[in-house]
């Protein structure tokens, strides 16, 4: 049970740290953070009913992170080579 809240308190961490950070690399840092967040709850709830399928879908959701963290920080190296800011609040790069 103790994971448990080791998981809301790290999905609130990063919750928070999307919400009042300006910084990409630190949004995208805290994203991340929220993804582990939610495999260490799914792990967690597999372990409690002795169910496999919570470690499955972990692992599907670390092979999705995995392809968020090359095609993110691709982008954000663009922009930031574009517009020599890594500022989320600086970026309007993608206005019409």
């Amino acid at each position: 049970m103790s994971y448990l809240y080791l998981s809301v308190l790290l999905f609130t961490i990063g919750a928070a740290g999307v919400l009042l950070r300006h910084n990409a690399i630190v949004m995208f840092m805290c994203v991340e953070l929220m993804l582990n967040a939610c495999n260490l709850a799914f792990v967690t709830f597999s372990r409690m009913h002795g169910h496999l399928d919570g470690q499955v879908v972990a692992f599907f959701t670390m092979v999705v992170a995995a392809c968020e963290v090359v095609v993110g920080l691709a982008i954000i190296m663009t922009i930031y080579r574009t517009r020599r800011t890594a500022n989320v609040d600086d970026a309007n790069l993608l206005k019409g």
